[in-house]
């Protein structure tokens, strides 16, 4: 075992971060060591990144970023009984604590003392890392590592899309990021009778037909509410998934949902916003669900049953893969607008 690393680490309150040597992570009792064979970059990387007010408030330096990954494990911690070394494993990135009274009900994903992989500690953009057995998922071996790394936000997406059924629905998309785009997919296998998705990025929005969305609807060109009450006989949506979190999305969803339907929230708002309680909830009976995280580990199965019988084909979204050396380029494709890449994946052996 090498005593030292490469890892993209932020070592200083300030924009970007460096490639730099540091020493390989010693586990606790009730850990394990990954060799890191795959890592993607999220949206909160991005944050931690460009160093905004968010990443200011939270991330203390020097911290290893990244939270997303697939890899093997190399070493087990002696309190460790259900892992081996040679097992093939992605991480729930919500680590709990079993022991306040979400944990205790099984509310595992929205712990009231939760931290996250590459926010509260070291992350994954490295060759190795160091996580707790509670949060280790063993992959399926025919999971190639560029798709198993993705499987936590696909698991947002697949939470947020099916925490109720959606066979035979209307469904409406804000927001055409990753998870977006992964929502547009799971909709599709999950029997959806229509899709339809509002973004602003032509790029992304080619990706979500691949999909399986139905209608392509440019939140900056087109009239979203014109379309949306055109296709469904001006009655609205059954379901609306919102993951962009924007003043204008909520509005728009709020308005286009049918009286009724349901609204899961994922998408988080840059600070407070409105909402028409009365007209947008409750004279219209609407049921709202925040979705935080995934189901531990109910969404799990779900996700790796799908890519394990291939009955979702997320290649699509998958648009980039870099050595993890050039991960200032691949945080480059994150940020450029218009957008211009899905998911971009890093890989630490050289």
């Amino acid at each position: 075992m090498p005593e030292k690393m490469r890892a993209v680490v932020k070592t200083k309150a300030a924009p970007g971060a460096e490639l730099i040597e540091v020493d390989v992570p010693t586990i606790d009792p009730d850990q394990v060591l990954v060799k890191v064979k795959a890592t993607s970059i999220c949206g909160t990387d991005v944050h931690i990144y460009e160093w905004d007010k968010w990443a200011q408030s939270r991330i203390h330096v020097p911290q290893t970023l990244g939270h997303e990954f697939a890899g093997e494990i190399v070493e087990v911690g002696s309190q460790v009984t259900k892992l081996k070394i040679g097992d093939y494993i992605s991480a729930e990135t919500h680590i709990p604590c079993n022991d306040c009274i979400q944990c205790l009900t099984g509310q595992q994903h929205i712990c009231g003392n939760l931290k996250i992989l590459g926010v509260d500690c070291n992350g994954c953009f490295a060759e190795y890392a160091a996580i707790p057995e509670i949060v280790a998922w063993k992959n399926d071996t025919s999971i190639p590592p560029e798709f198993a790394t993705v499987q936590e936000p696909l698991g947002n997406a697949v939470y947020c899309t099916t925490v109720e059924p959606v066979l035979g629905k209307s469904v409406l998309i804000f927001g055409d990021g990753p998870t977006g785009l992964f929502a547009a997919g799971v909709a599709r296998v999950a029997g959806a009778a229509l899709i339809m998705i509002v973004g602003r990025h032509p790029v992304r929005l080619e990706i979500a037909k691949k999909m399986g969305a139905d209608i392509l609807i440019n939140g900056h060109s087109d009239d979203v509410e014109a379309i949306v009450r055109t296709e469904t006989g001006g009655v609205g949506v059954d379901v609306v998934l919102d993951m962009a979190g924007t003043q204008v999305a909520i509005d728009q969803g709020f308005r286009l949902v049918r009286k009724g339907g349901r609204v899961s929230a994922f998408g988080v708002a840059a600070g407070p916003v409105q909402l028409d309680l009365n007209n947008g909830v409750v004279f219209k009976g609407v049921t709202i669900y925040g979705i935080n995280g995934r189901l531990m580990y109910d969404t799990w199965f779900k996700v790796a049953n799908l890519l394990k019988y291939k009955r979702l084909d997320i290649s699509p979204i998958v648009t980039h893969t870099l050595p993890l050396e050039e991960f200032e380029k691949g945080f480059s494709l994150m940020m450029t607008r218009p957008k211009i890449s899905g998911k971009v994946v890093m890989f630490p052996e050289q």
